[in-house]
């Protein structure tokens, strides 16, 4: 019996048989309850669990479908790896950069937030990878994703976290639209943009059967850290459309100025059906991208086994 086959039989067998649907709904009653028990007895030691819980619903059933998938190499324990290693080393390196090169100047700085976050994401990815002994496409889309979903329950756990503290106390309620808010769009964020870097690394690497940077990785690195800029200066340019349909001469200065503002009550409409649109956009350009690449690698993968690395 293969070590593929062991690893299949093995996950079959512990693997209890619940549908991804019927977890996802156990974990939102247990956060709902969560957070009805806080509301409740006010009692501010339940927060840690409202967003732990909220933040790693859904990364967490990624890594659940993840493995009980088959796959050729990567197995449960690469997929853990990525998914916390890879989650922290891209959180630890992406704020240290952060900190040290960007300055909140304007909305391009998102674009390096960008650039800065998919290169701390990729490099943990290198450096959990480089140990497997062959490489396919499939597999690298699972583990880039997993270094992604891992990245975004941090993140949304600090997101959640900040927004708990308001100039009127703490809030439970922004606490929790907060955590629904990137629930919603999390699969559409980090996992799927680094799944996109790890199919393409894992793609040129089953060709020579070792990580490798190439212009064509370098260039999907590039598509992939556009997308997630324009993605997290949604706000902002949504703030900016805004200002030119309602004609808003304050808004506007305040733009010009390098700042943003709460839209008015007239406003608030416009705003959140641009800034939706504009995520909606950025999320169907990702899909359509990640569609096109397992089509591109649908043939390589039917070529036969990558050659394996020395030992």
């Amino acid at each position: 019996m293969t070590a593929t086959t062991t690893n299949t039989a093995l996950r079959t067998t512990s693997t209890p048989r619940y549908s991804i649907l019927r977890l996802f709904l156990i974990g939102v009653a247990l956060w709902v309850a969560s957070v009805a028990v806080t509301y409740w007895t006010k009692n501010v030691h339940l927060v840690p669990t409202v967003i732990l819980l909220g933040s790693f619903l859904v990364p967490t059933l990624f890594v659940v479908w993840a493995f009980r998938r088959e796959h050729e190499v990567v197995t449960l324990e690469d997929v853990l790896t990525g998914f916390v290693v890879g989650g922290v080393l891209g959180v630890l390196g992406a704020t240290v950069l952060e900190a040290r090169f960007l300055q909140p100047t304007s909305l391009f700085v998102y674009l390096g937030v960008g650039f800065t976050e998919e290169f701390c994401k990729v490099a943990a990815l290198w450096i959990i990878a480089r140990r497997l002994s062959r490489f396919t496409p499939r597999d690298g889309a699972v583990l880039g994703a997993a270094v992604g979903f891992g990245f975004a329950a941090l993140e949304s756990a600090g997101y959640a976290f900040n927004a708990m503290f308001t100039p009127l106390g703490l809030s439970l309620r922004a606490l929790v639209e907060t955590e629904v808010l990137r629930g919603v769009l999390s699969p559409f964020g980090h996992g799927l943009w680094t799944g996109i870097l790890g199919m393409v690394l894992f793609r040129v690497a089953a060709r020579s059967g070792h990580l490798r940077v190439t212009p064509e990785l370098v260039g999907w690195y590039v598509v992939v850290s556009v997308l997630h800029g324009f993605w997290d200066m949604s706000n902002g340019l949504a703030a900016l459309i805004t200002s030119v349909i309602t004609r808003d001469l304050f808004q506007q200065q305040l733009l010009n100025d390098g700042r943003l503002s709460d839209p008015s009550a007239a406003e608030v409409h416009v705003y959140t059906v641009t800034s939706w649109g504009l995520l909606i956009v950025d999320a169907v350009i990702g899909v359509l991208v990640l569609r096109m690449l397992h089509r591109r690698t649908a043939r390589s993968e039917a070529r036969g086994p990558a050659p394996e690395k020395a030992t």
